[in-house]
């Protein structure tokens, strides 16, 4: 079972993802990213497809055009865990 990360481990987490917001009350972390048109959106979104199959671990997300909302939390810990986090390392690399 995965475990929800101690509020230690949150903190400490939250402080590297700059481009992450932090939903408390969903204890969950979200960032939109902005593409130049639909294409660059819908691409970033199969990589990340990609990533998620390869991590066992599946955001909850939407597109509109040249935009991507993601939301991470894991659901059988309750709330933040270790594979939000490492997903969300692994996006960032895809954008930045």
């Amino acid at each position: 079972m995965v475990e929800q990360l101690t509020d230690e481990e949150r903190g400490e987490a939250l402080d590297e993802l700059d481009e992450w917001d932090y939903d408390e009350g969903r204890d969950a972390i979200s960032r939109s990213i902005t593409f130049a048109d639909f294409s660059e959106a819908f691409a970033f979104m199969t990589r990340v497809a990609l990533l998620a199959e390869k991590h066992d671990h599946h955001p909850e997300w939407s597109n509109v055009w040249n935009r991507v909302d993601i939301t991470l939390t894991t659901h059988d810990a309750g709330g933040l865990s270790h594979r939000d986090i490492a997903m969300a390392e692994a996006i960032d690399l895809l954008v930045d």
